[in-house]
């Protein structure tokens, strides 16, 4: 039987493995520490937390519960109302704060206070001045009229509806700035060019402004409704998910399994929310990819 034997040409050295030089051990440990908080903090919570949400009876008692389906309710009145509001408002004061004005500037300035203060202490701020005894609102209501202010925040629509406004104007200056950074993007010719034309501010907004800003107010939207799922602050910290648990979404309502020692209920109701969640994030990826 014949042998195939393969052989080096003569004076061709035996390749030797790729050594891996001094920066780039340097780099590699140096990424260590990110990548073992990461799988901590990260990778274990979220296998942990689908592991306790495996088994199928956590679902069953899950829909069972009537507030899961006041829940979600209220996570798309939520979702629907506030994305809305806030970037159809957002549009409009873009137009506002675009203007190179001094006031405006100095106005923005006051315009961008509630995005960049802290969270806590602004909506307990807010519940403080809500209460019905004690409150500012309801005590100016009562040295102008005499009567009694509602209890704001003992009444489902109302509460849910204040947890909204909350969302809106803690959130509303950073997609306004978002959206002033696109219209400075747009060339000052081409609104020059429609003046000399006699266009109307409406026909300026309609054939200049929206189809250069259109893609980035829908990918805005989108990125603004995923984090608006996660959003825990503006409800919890306001209402607490009352009064009776009518005011819960689906970003407060772990909290409410969790203090009746139902973890498995509380992981379930954040797998429930991922079918809502993992196609935002595709169809975001995929804009972001064009």
């Amino acid at each position: 039987m014949n042998h195939v034997v393969a052989t080096l040409p003569v004076g061709e050295a035996t390749p030797h493995p790729r050594r891996i030089d001094r920066w780039e051990w340097w780099g590699r440990a140096l990424v260590l520490p990110y990548v073992l908080v990461f799988a901590i903090f990260v990778l274990y919570p979220v296998g942990y937390g689908l592991w306790l949400a495996r088994h199928p009876a956590s679902y069953e008692r899950l829909f069972d519960d009537p507030i899961f389906l006041r829940t979600a309710i209220n996570t798309i009145v939520f979702i629907v109302v506030a994305i809305n509001l806030k970037m159809l408002v957002a549009m409009v004061l873009s137009g506002f704060f675009v203007q190179n004005r001094w006031w405006i500037k100095a106005l923005s300035l006051l315009f961008i206070l509630p995005w960049a203060v802290p969270s806590i202490p602004t909506i307990l701020s807010v519940r403080f001045m809500l209460n019905p005894e004690w409150g500012v609102i309801n005590s100016l209501i009562f040295r102008l009229t005499g009567l009694d202010g509602p209890n704001w925040l003992n009444e489902p629509a109302l509460a849910l509806s204040f947890s909204m406004l909350m969302h809106v104007w803690k959130s509303l200056p950073f997609w306004t700035l978002i959206l002033v950074a696109g219209r400075l993007a747009i060339p000052a010719e081409q609104y020059e060019a429609a003046s000399v034309d006699g266009a109307t501010s409406w026909q300026k907004f309609r054939f200049i402004t929206w189809p250069s800003m259109r893609s980035l107010y829908l990918t805005s939207s989108i990125l603004s409704m995923i984090w608006t799922l996660g959003d825990f602050n503006s409800v919890y910290l306001l209402t607490g998910g009352g009064p009776a648990d009518l005011t819960h979404v689906l970003a407060t309502l772990g909290i409410r399994y969790l203090r009746l020692d139902q973890v498995d209920l509380a992981m379930a109701s954040i797998v429930v929310a991922l079918p809502l969640v993992l196609p935002l994030v595709y169809f975001m990826m995929k804009r972001l990819s064009k």
